[in-house]
Order: structure tokens, then sequence, then C-alpha cells
């Protein structure tokens, strides 16, 4: 079995910055460090921002526009902002792209503070969509640098959430042998040949290994037992955490649900090769979580990705 390599995924959230919580609410530190030539901001349209050259579009804070400020934190002896405006911005005016049009090039080296861009776009995301007061449906003001609504008539806070979703690598046979294998699945909407690891939803009350059981259950039909965790990425899109596990299968009859998969295979370590060689398998892109799992199984790098 070859030897395991960097994962994939872990370039998206490498380097975390100072999310500096304690200073959310202190105004006169805010507005010092917002004064501050070296400091930084991220203009976010709705859940959109305008790239600039090889950078994704900070600019000093003197240039930034009236809107919504919002700390991220601190990193590289500089503070980071984001500055939320509204969203017919974006829909006026050209150059404006979502996150997933930037996701190829986030990993590079020309593209820096992956984190902070994630959580810029992530509180941009949750202010967009947080209109009103969920218990009496008032209207909301923002507190703590952005990180905070509070109701204007029952006083309720509302705060960022996040939604955990499990991504698995299911694997049945002799771990590391040649008639090992790994199960993928693709949905109808994909183009033909295109495959990925199973994934899902969390549901109340659930652990997330009951979640992988289940998640593998209903969409494949197969029974799993042994549940290990692999690690964790945040995944934007809009508001998710993937949290990777690798499942041992106690049975291997497949039975998709034809609604969230329409196909599903095992694969040996030789198939897998080939189908990633020729064409015919085409992978998940290279800083997802799920080509970190299916990689970590392989032992080292495939070619080719979505």
């Amino acid at each position: 079995m070859p030897q395991s390599h960097e994962r994939p995924h872990e370039k998206l959230s490498a380097h975390p910055h100072d999310r500096a919580g304690v200073h959310r609410a202190d105004d006169v530190w805010l507005a010092e460090r917002w004064s501050d030539p070296s400091s930084r901001a991220l203009v976010v349209s709705g859940t959109r921002i305008r790239p600039r050259g090889g950078d994704v579009g900070w600019v000093p804070t003197a240039e930034a526009p009236d809107g919504l400020r919002v700390l991220l934190g601190e990193q590289d002896g500089r503070a980071w902002f984001a500055v939320v405006v509204e969203a017919e911005r974006s829909r006026e005016e050209d150059g404006w792209v979502p996150l997933r049009g930037l996701l190829p090039h986030l990993a590079d080296d020309a593209m820096t503070g992956v984190p902070l861009v994630f959580h810029a776009l992530g509180l941009a995301e949750w202010l967009f969509v947080t209109r009103f007061c969920p218990r009496c449906g008032g209207s909301l003001s923002p507190r703590k640098a952005g990180h905070e609504l509070v109701c204007e008539d029952c006083g309720r806070s509302q705060f960022p959430r996040t939604d955990p979703a499990v991504i698995m690598l299911v694997t049945a046979g002799e771990p590391g042998s040649e008639e090992e294998r790994c199960l993928l699945g693709r949905q109808s909407v994909w183009p033909e040949g295109r495959f990925s690891t199973l994934a899902g939803f969390c549901e109340p009350g659930e652990t997330l290994e009951d979640a992988v059981r289940r998640e593998v259950a209903e969409e494949a039909g197969i029974r799993i037992g042994e549940v290990s965790y692999f690690g964790s990425q945040p995944w934007p899109f809009p508001a998710s955490l993937m949290v990777g596990f690798v499942a041992r299968a106690e049975t291997t009859g497949i039975t998709v649900d034809l609604d969230e998969i329409e196909e599903a295979h095992w694969f040996t370590r030789e198939q897998m090769r080939a189908g990633a060689a020729d064409g015919t398998l085409v992978l998940p892109g290279g800083v997802s979580i799920s080509r970190s799992l299916i990689e970590h199984w392989y032992g080292e790098p495939l070619p080719g990705h979505w």
C-alpha cells in the first residue's frame, strides 16, 4: 500500500487567524484598528466578493466603502475586517463572484488568508438570510462587530449558525489488501463518470457517527459498523462544517435510493487508479475533504479532478 501524504483539504484551513473575540464589543479598540494604515478589509456584497488581480479583494480600510463593519481578527501583525454592503451592488456591477467561483484558486500561494475569507463570507451569508427575529418577527440590529444580532422588540439575541454535515469514505475487505474496496456514489445531476464520497447532514438528537450509519444505509443500503474520525473542513456553502469519517461496511450489497444517489460502486485501488488515469472516473477537486478521504485511502495523489 502506498504511503500517505499531505491532506489536500487542509490547505483551506491552514494558518487560521486570531479571531480577537474579546475585542468585538470594544468600540475604542475597533476604531483604532480600523484607522491603522496596515489594516485590511474585504468588501462583501450580499455573499459575493470582487477579486483584484491575484488577490481576493483585500483593500486598505481607508479605501473601503460604507457598510457594516465586521471584525474578522488579527493575523501577521494587522487587523482584518469585512465590510458588508447592499446585495444590489453585486447585481448592478461587474466583477463580483461567489465563493465557489474562487474555490479552485484559494489554495494557491497568490490567494492568502483563506480562513479569513471563509469567516467573512460565512458571516455575510448569515447576515444576508437572518433578516427578522425568529421568535417574534421583529427587526434585528447588529452587535459585537457583526457577530450578534439583537431583536429590537423582544431583545432576543441571534448568533451565527453552522450546520454539521458528515462525509465518509466507506471501505470493505481486508485493510491494505489488493481486494480492499471503497464506495463512491454519483448524483443524477452530475456528468457521467463523476463520483464522490457519500455525505449528509446530521439530524437533531443524532451523533455524528450515527449520522454516518444512517446516511450510508439510506443512500446505498449498506450497513456500517466501525466509524473513525478523519478530519473536518469549514464549507460555507452556505454554512456547513464537513466532518470526515472512514466507515467500515458490514454488508456490501448496494441498493441506491435513486433520490440523493443515482449510482454507487465499489472500487479497488487498481480500478480507481486506472479510471482516474483514463478519465472514466472523475474524482472531487483537490481542495475538498472528499478528495482527501479518497487519497488517504488510496495512499498517494491521484490524477484528474472536477
